[in-house]
Parts: structure tokens; C-alpha cells; sequence
């Protein structure tokens, strides 16, 4: 039978995209053990408010975040950034439906106690699958003992996992090496997610926002099953 692999970095509240791909795919893997990216989708998103998008970023310590990889990377709890974020989300999504309910659910997902960022990416990953029904498995890599980097490290991953097709993200095109998957026998597929309108608050609609915008906005949770 096919398996169908889709890997991802971790990502804070992800865009619809992120989760697209895992429920298009037979297991998921969440790639924690490679090197953090500055600027990134990692540690921030973005939220909409009535002036337009704003950034809700989670502070990290950088200092020799070259050599770390995102499983490294600690939270700076310095910075008072889980009530800032919390309070921008009722601040802006305040008059969206289920708003009570909901938000009292989302506090939970911002634990004073965590310190690992990936750690806290994979805990609100899970909240958000389970929050959306999806049941695509997740596995973390830095707890198998595959390793790499870049093409050879996907291909690893195909292999421990006896994938036959690997559902790539559109920038996969720029590092993978599809001759190595096809003397594999692995399928290469690029999934390229076009965000199906839904209902937003503040006016035209805005596509590729975090996952929180989305959740907060709709009652039933279909818009990101769209299309490859």
C-alpha cells in the first residue's frame, strides 16, 4: 500500500497551507532537529486586526542559534510575550463566533513552563489537529535517528519510513534532487495550496494569515481541504 510522507518545520499558529498538506498525507513528519531560521515562519505569524496584519512573534535567545538547531532553541520568558499575544488575540477576534469558548481553550496552549520552542510548536501543532479532526500520525524527527541535510535528509526520512511518495512543499523545487527519489522508487509530488476564502472580520479577505485567524473566524472547519 502507499504511504504518502510530508515533512515540515515547526511553525507557530501555521497558515492553512501547513495543515493542507498533512491531511493530504498518510503520516507527518515535524522536523525539529535542523538549524533555526531568523525571520522565519518558526517563532511567528501573523494575525489580522482593523488596521491589517499584525506580526505575533515568540521571542527567543539567539545567542548561538548558528550552531542550534530548533529543538535547541529556547524561549526567552524575559519578555512577557504569551500576554501580549494572548490579549492581542481577544483584542481583535473578540466579536468572532464561539469567542468565549474558543479562547478559553486557546489560553492552554501557552503553558509558563515551557521553555523549548519546539516543544511548544508541537504542542499547539497537536492542539490544532485535534481542535480540526484531523488524524494524520505525527512523528517528531529528533526522536528517530535518522540524519542529513537537505535532499539527503528528506530521502532518509522516505526511507525510514518506507514512504512511496513524498508530498513536498512548493520550495522543495529548489534542493531537492529528484533524480536520487526516482532511482528510489519514491514518488516526488509539490503541493501547492491555493487558501479557499472564508469568513474574516475587518473587511476584504486575506489569505495565508496564522491558523488562529481561521479557527477563530469559522464554525465548521473545511475551508483548508481545498486543492493541490
Amino acid at each position: 500500500m502507499a504511504l504518502t510522507l510530508s515533512i515540515n518545520q515547526p511553525a507557530y499558529l501555521p497558515w492553512l497551507g501547513y495543515f493542507d498538506r498533512i491531511v493530504r498525507s498518510d503520516l507527518f513528519v515535524f522536523l525539529d532537529p535542523v538549524q533555526f531560521e531568523r525571520n522565519s515562519f518558526i517563532n511567528r505569524n501573523r494575525i489580522k486586526t482593523p488596521s491589517g496584519p499584525l506580526w505575533l512573534t515568540v521571542p527567543v535567545l539567539l545567542s548561538g542559534h548558528l550552531s542550534k538547531t530548533i529543538n535547541d532553541i529556547e524561549i526567552d520568558d524575559r519578555q512577557p510575550w504569551r500576554r501580549k499575544h494572548l490579549r492581542s488575540i481577544e483584542q481583535n477576534y473578540r466579536s468572532a463566533p464561539e469567542f468565549e469558548v474558543k479562547f478559553a481553550r486557546l489560553a492552554t496552549c501557552y503553558p509558563p513552563q515551557t521553555r523549548s520552542l519546539a516543544q511548544l510548536c508541537f504542542a499547539q501543532l497537536k492542539f490544532w489537529l485535534n481542535e480540526f479532526e484531523v488524524t494524520t500520525p505525527v512523528v517528531r524527527a529528533s526522536e528517530i535517528s535518522v540524519r542529513g541535510r537537505k535532499s539527503d535528509l528528506v530521502l532518509d526520512l522516505c526511507h525510514h519510513f518506507g514512504a512511496s511518495i513524498y508530498l513536498s512543499g512548493p520550495l522543495g523545487r529548489e534542493y531537492l534532487q529528484e533524480d536520487d527519489f526516482a532511482a528510489a522508487g519514491i514518488e516526488l509530488r509539490y503541493h501547492s495550496y491555493i487558501p479557499a476564502p472564508y469568513p474574516q472580520l475587518y473587511g476584504d479577505f486575506l489569505p495565508a494569515l496564522g491558523v488562529v485567524d481561521y479557527w477563530m473566524n469559522c464554525v465548521e472547519f473545511d475551508a483548508f481541504r481545498t486543492r493541490i
